[in-house]
């Protein structure tokens, strides 16, 4: 089985934190290497306290399971012989509020537009059929109820 992993790291810095006015920028950094600037939304967290700039975790959930059936919807393409040339997805996520009152990602829109070789396209028909396939194998989208554990460590400066 595979194993990914993403490290998330945050560090104080100058901050007071007690006073609950502490910066929320942090980084991602992928088993690839690949380092991304995160912070909480500020939709959810106001602005000094967020970075807008930065990739929030609702956004980049939204933007994992767009990646997911896109890839999913290549291969599916691909191995039928129709020659994609162009596939452009602007997802939306939509937050709202669970029968308890907590705030979730409720729904996740998949929008996406494809453009194909008019000798090597896809009918109506097959265009839904190819993307019902992608979704049914995407991996993010069978994972929605992913059970999630915690394995805490603590350390304590100066002790």
């Amino acid at each position: 089985m595979a194993k990914h992993t993403a490290t998330i790291t945050w560090t104080r810095g100058t901050d007071d934190f007690l006073d609950k006015r502490y910066h929320r920028a942090h980084t991602w950094q992928f088993d690839g290497g690949a380092v991304v600037p995160a912070s909480s939304s500020p939709h959810v967290v106001p602005l000094p306290y967020s970075d807008a700039a930065a990739v929030d975790p609702e956004e980049a959930y939204v933007a994992a399971l767009s990646s997911c059936h896109m890839l999913w919807f290549m291969d599916f393409a691909s191995r039928a012989g129709f020659r994609l040339d162009r596939y452009a997805d602007a997802a939306v996520g939509t937050m709202d509020r669970n029968a308890e009152g907590q705030l979730i990602v409720s729904h996740v829109q998949l929008r996406p537009v494809t453009r194909f070789d008019a000798a090597h396209a896809p009918s109506a028909e097959q265009l839904d059929d190819l993307h019902h396939r992608a979704h049914a194998a995407c991996f993010l989208a069978n994972s929605v109820k992913t059970q999630i554990d915690c394995a805490p460590v603590l350390e304590v400066e100066g002790a």
